[in-house]
């Protein structure tokens, strides 16, 4: 069984960039973004949901902090519950801080990989990083580690 998933654009971007967007439906259902999540991703893809987080108030809250998407996605992912993709260290420290359980696109890539649906962790960070999506090199050296890469 798929785990349910809200995600934020930065990896949908990324992942839409090289041609993979395909690896989120292959590990999560649903994937839920919120309204402006799908406005800065600006694709629509059929296995994308989108929902508009209800408490307004905590969107209006987490504005102070993070960026639209970022709030609104922390939101709706504290109602459905559900774990959330973020990438940014402020937004992945606010999420935690609220409870959530934070993935980023270096962990889905991870869990590809060892999922088999990737057959190389480090080409497909290579095309990545290619096409503008920065990550450190401490993190592409522990995640090619983990996967005996």
């Amino acid at each position: 069984m798929k785990e349910p998933v809200v995600a934020d654009s930065t990896c949908l971007i990324g992942l839409e960039r090289i041609g993979r967007p395909d690896i989120l439906p292959s590990l999560f259902d649903p994937i839920t973004i919120p309204p402006r999540v799908h406005l800065e991703f600006g694709t629509d893809l059929p296995w994308l949901h989108v929902a508009a987080p209800a408490d307004q108030p905590l969107v209006t809250t987490l504005k102070m902090l993070l960026g639209d998407g970022e709030a609104e996605a922390i939101a709706l992912a504290c109602e459905h519950g559900s774990r959330i993709i973020l990438d940014d260290r402020q937004a992945r420290s606010v999420a935690q801080h609220l409870g959530l359980s934070v993935i980023g696109t270096v962990g889905i890539l991870i869990r590809a990989k060892r999922s088999g649906i990737v057959p190389s962790l480090k080409r497909i960070l290579g095309e990545l990083e290619a096409k503008g999506f920065y990550v450190s090199d401490a993190l592409i050296e522990e995640a090619l580690r983990l996967v005996g890469e």
